[in-house]
């Protein structure tokens, strides 16, 4: 089984229970994990660093890396450029008629603008068939 690690503002997080949901039923189709680091964590505001690291770790055991980027988020920049940093796979997601981030598009290895979550779906059904044809990264 593959891993895959979501990266979503926390902030915006609910706004894309749907996209999320779909996310999540074509990995477990594809046998894929999927682990959405802000539904799985939560820290205050005084564990920056732990939070941090924490996502690193998470972010090392996985063999690609699904940004949803519709609202630009700093901190899914930072895990976009760490996952990049480490040879991982990107998969830069945003919503059709959101705004365009051109650091996003350029540190990733696909894009996909989508309109709703089935057309999410579709999508990544594509991708996910060439990604199972990359080596496992350790």
């Amino acid at each position: 089984m593959r891993n895959a690690y979501l990266a979503i503002s926390y902030s915006n997080r609910k706004l894309f229970d749907k996209e999320v949901q779909s996310l999540i039923e074509i990995c477990k189709t594809n046998d894929i994990k999927l682990l959405s680091f802000v539904d799985k964590y939560n820290f205050k505001e005084n564990e920056e660093i732990e939070m941090m690291k924490t996502a690193f770790v998470e972010i090392d055991n996985s063999d690609f890396l699904i940004a949803e980027l519709t609202t630009k988020s700093i901190g899914v920049g930072i895990e976009i450029g760490y996952a990049k940093a480490k040879g991982k796979p990107i998969i830069y997601l945003r919503k059709k008629g959101s705004e365009y981030s051109t650091t996003a598009s350029g540190s990733s290895t696909y894009n996909i603008e989508y309109e709703n979550g089935t057309h999410l779906k579709e999508l990544m059904k594509k991708i996910l068939k060439l990604l199972k044809k990359l080596p496992v990264i350790q």
